[in-house]
């Protein structure tokens, strides 16, 4: 364990091995499963309300299945949520707290969802962004062909500048020409496809299908008219990079959100005066911003390049769901559809991800069980990402493995109006060698930081942008989730191996 971490986990128990009993149930008689998982996805999203940005096929799904409008990450970074997801297990037990670690390391024989659907008859393949890189990517024990990874396809401003080297220097790839090809991509890409300031964004000059999430698409097209699945039932993990960084999508999608139609809420400039400073990520910095200063052709710019990649990740989806139709698979297939975590863009003077608003870390969620969901319901019980483990196991048959934290969604899809089992969601994020949590119920998120706390009251401030914290009469309030956070930070940390 990283040496840093250690003040994080000194409290986690121990707890017994995973379960990977094998069902007896008749393989052949099992539902597939699609399960498909968006990279930095937040709730811009027309089945989450935001009617501004264009997603047709998501809408489609959600009108079959059943959304859930309060489903939150248990970390708003890449690595640490997709452990989680993938693990049904929180972040405190999985000990992934950042995105450098690997659970197989921190957590040596923790089975995933992919390889228990495999142990279980299932034939399994991924595609694209499921675990959190392909060095994490758990291979052959979640795979039963190999995890297909994709580039895009070269931009032509690099291509246009590539040929133009080639033909006074020679080869890019001779050695003495390396160090300067680099500076050249960095000159002619630049604005593209920066990690720094400011983050790459703009009309990529590709087609769908040269986009990775275009290949990612297309993959699984071929695997299900090919039916490579053979006589098993199969679990397919669609891995969407978008819309995470570099905001690049076909000029089409650009075109879909003019600049100067895109609004947006101007926050308070001294919003940070009441909450936590270590509630707040620097990166807004990267994005070319100041702390509680607005530039709005900036952000207009920045969201329109997101709303692109959205309505771009939106039609690759939308291929799947229209081949599993046209193999006549629709009838006996469970969908999941969900992002990593949620992402700010200007939300508090945030720009990014790895803070626990709501905007970073609630997630769209939408489930379709042929034979199960009611079409277009809808529902509002408290859904963590750790439930789609319990969940997809039980709506195939399968035994559930006893140490998964999470809960099965199954109830609430059998019946739109019942609450499910959780009062609260939980997130944690990682701040130096400590650790901020917020805990949410129905109506109120409760934040605590090392150096203080937030309270909203979700109904009438759903944005939140009035910290009750501070305020003596709602110290009632605030004692009442400190209990309930004392209780979740231990639960959380139970099934945790020493």
């Amino acid at each position: 364990m990283i040496a840093k971490y250690t003040t994080l986990i000194a409290f986690l128990g121990v707890a017994s091995g995973i379960c990977t009993a094998q069902t007896a149930t008749d393989t052949q008689a099992k539902p597939n499963v699609l399960f498909i998982v968006c990279d930095d996805l937040n709730t811009h999203v027309s089945p989450s309300g935001y009617d501004a940005v264009a997603t047709p096929n998501l809408e489609s799904l959600s009108r079959e299945g059943m959304t859930f409008n309060r489903a939150f990450c248990q970390y708003p970074v890449c690595g640490p949520s997709r452990a989680s997801l993938l693990s049904g297990l929180y972040p405190e037990s999985t000990r992934v707290l950042d995105n450098k670690q690997d659970i197989r390391e921190t957590r040596p024989g923790t089975v995933t969802i992919p390889q228990y659907f495999r142990e279980n008859g299932y034939w399994t393949a991924g595609v694209g962004k499921v675990f959190h890189n392909l060095k994490a990517d758990h291979g052959e024990l979640a795979w039963s062909t190999p995890a297909q990874w994709f580039d895009n396809d070269e931009l032509p401003v690099v291509t246009r500048a590539r040929k133009t080297f080639e033909a006074a220097h020679g080869s890019i790839d001779a050695p003495g020409n390396r160090k300067a090809w680099k500076e050249i991509v960095k000159t002619a890409a630049g604005p593209l496809i920066s990690q720094d300031t400011p983050v790459g964004h703009g009309p990529s000059g590709l087609t769908d299908e040269q986009h990775k999430d275009g290949k990612n698409a297309r993959q699984i097209i071929t695997w299900l008219k090919e039916q490579s699945y053979g006589e098993k039932p199969f679990f397919i993990a669609l891995g969407i990079q978008k819309p995470h960084v570099p905001f690049l999508a076909p000029q089409k999608y650009f075109d879909m959100y003019p600049q100067d139609e895109i609004a947006f809420h101007r926050d308070d400039p001294n919003l940070w005066n009441s909450l936590p400073p270590s509630a707040k990520s620097g990166r807004f910095k990267d994005f070319g911003f100041e702390l509680g200063k607005e530039k709005p052709t900036l952000r207009r710019e920045y969201m329109q390049a997101y709303h692109a990649c959205v309505s771009f990740l939106d039609a690759q989806i939308g291929l799947v769901l229209q081949e599993l139709k046209n193999q006549g698979l629709w009838d006996n297939t469970i969908i999941v559809l969900t992002s990593d975590h949620g992402y700010h863009l200007g939300e508090h003077f945030m720009w990014g991800k790895v803070t626990l608003f709501d905007i970073g870390a609630k997630v769209p969620f939408i489930v379709r069980a042929p034979g199960l969901t009611t079409a277009g319901s809808r529902s509002d019980t408290m859904v963590e990402l750790l439930d789609v483990f319990p969940t997809l196991t039980e709506l195939a048959g399968l035994e559930q493995p006893k140490e998964l934290q999470g809960a099965s969604l199954v109830p609430v899809l059998k019946d739109p109006s019942r609450q499910g089992d959780k009062a609260y969601a939980y997130s944690v994020v990682t701040r130096g060698n400590k650790l901020g949590y917020a805990i949410r119920n129905q109506k109120w998120r409760y934040g605590k930081w090392p150096d203080g706390e937030e309270l909203y009251d979700l109904i009438a401030d759903p944005h939140e942008r009035n910290n009750l914290a501070n305020i003596n009469t709602y110290e009632k309030r605030l004692v009442e989730f400190r209990d309930v956070l004392a209780k979740r930070q231990k639960e959380a940390g139970v099934a945790c191996r020493q």
